[in-house]
């Protein structure tokens, strides 16, 4: 965590590096967390702290862990560390993320689609 310490002095660079990460503005990841723009920009500026909801809808709409937000862990997502499917999904963008998963789900479909009926 370097030189930042506790989640309040954190959470500010992580939300702006998450976000960064996922390739969305301000206005994005609001529109997608379900909260005003104006909200990101002071939660990144470290003027407000986001309420537990705010923090749950953020990492959510990021696709990362609230720990990761809070600094308690470095990698954003979990599942990176514990799959090898997973170890470069936490370098896409939003769009890129949506566009696997979709290609995820239909594999998926096509392996149920071809399994024997019992």
């Amino acid at each position: 965590m370097n030189e930042l310490h506790t989640p309040s002095e954190v959470f500010p660079a992580r939300l702006r590096q998450a976000r960064r990460l996922r390739a969305l503005d301000q206005a994005a990841l609001a529109a997608r967390a379900g909260l005003p723009a104006s909200s990101i920009s002071h939660f990144e500026g470290g003027g407000r702290k986001p309420s537990f909801e705010n923090l749950r809808r953020l990492a959510t709409a990021l696709e990362v862990s609230t720990d990761f937000l809070l600094g308690r862990v470095e990698e954003p997502e979990a599942q990176a560390q514990a799959d090898p499917l997973y170890r470069h999904v936490q370098n896409l963008s939003a769009a890129d993320r949506e566009l696997a998963q979709a290609f995820l789900q239909l594999l998926a479909a096509r392996r149920q689609a071809a399994a024997p009926e019992p």
